[in-house]
């Protein structure tokens, strides 16, 4: 019996993970605050793995939906190997947008995990970047987005989406989505094609990030923290599918404000819970 409510468990956060990591309103953000109140019976150590892993699910649903936009091959003509030179040239770019986060990620994981990751760095970084969302798009009211297709997105601006990024990896609550999201509406990149290199963003950083976290842990899974960690990928692999569709239809209609609005509502509400009420 206990085992099946630690499976349960592994499901709901593996839905979590599944509607906040392609939201902009912070997946980590909201596993930590989750796991104040459904807290998983294991280990420091496999629940600081568990955090970040748990998000090779999500990433494994970008890489299904648009494996014809990321897969750089075309074997498809006469027998002959096409090379895509657009999907290299995006992947070159995706790769020095991920330096940034890389490096500090690399260096400075632990440090930054035992001083911002809890609910307070959380809480401010969710009503920070839920103002910016707000603000940034008052400001682009009635404007043109200069940049409009994937393929007229310079180096210049996938770095300045990475040096986004590089808030996210420091501060949780930011939302790695979210910040990036939010640095291409700043420089001109339209929501649709902000919000996709958002997710091929995602695949490098997620996968270096997750190999990071297995190598610490070690390779030494009991039985059931195999079957939580796959429990949890797999259904955020589900939902992630789910959400990619949801989110890409809604912002062709409409903009990133309400999601503003409620990561400041959820900051302010973790605030008086962690300075009031508990």
């Amino acid at each position: 019996m206990e085992n099946l409510i630690e499976i349960l468990k592994a499901v709901l956060f593996g839905i979590v993970e599944g509607v906040t990591e392609w939201l902009p309103i912070s997946s980590t953000g909201h596993m930590i605050l989750l796991d104040e109140f459904v807290h998983m019976n294991v280990s420091d150590a496999f629940w600081e793995m568990f955090l970040v892993v748990i998000q090779l699910g999500a990433i494994l649903a970008v890489v299904v939906l648009y494996w014809s936009k990321i897969w750089p091959f075309d074997f498809s003509k006469k027998g002959k190997d096409i090379i895509r030179q657009d999907t290299f040239s995006m992947w070159f770019k995706i790769v020095a947008a991920c330096i940034p986060a890389a490096v500090v990620g690399l260096f400075f994981d632990e440090i930054l995990e035992k001083y911002l990751y809890n609910p307070i760095t959380v809480a401010i970084m969710l009503i920070l970047f839920g103002v910016g969302f707000i603000f940034i798009e008052n400001g682009n009211q009635g404007k043109k987005a200069r940049v409009k297709s994937l393929a007229k997105l310079s180096y210049k601006d996938a770095l300045i989406i990475g040096l986004f990024q590089l808030i996210a990896a420091i501060f949780p609550g930011t939302s790695r989505s979210g910040a990036t999201i939010l640095g291409g509406l700043m420089i001109g990149v339209s929501r649709t094609v902000a919000a996709e290199f958002t997710f091929f963003l995602a695949i490098p950083v997620m996968l270096g990030a997750s190999l990071l976290k297995i190598v610490k842990f070690g390779f030494g899974f009991s039985g059931m923290e195999a079957a939580l960690l796959l429990t949890g990928m797999v259904v955020a692999f589900v939902v992630s599918m789910i959400v990619i569709r949801f989110l890409m239809g809604y912002i062709k209609k409409h903009d990133f404000k309400v999601f503003g609005w409620y990561r400041i509502v959820l900051g302010v509400l973790v605030l008086l819970y962690f300075f009031v009420m508990k």
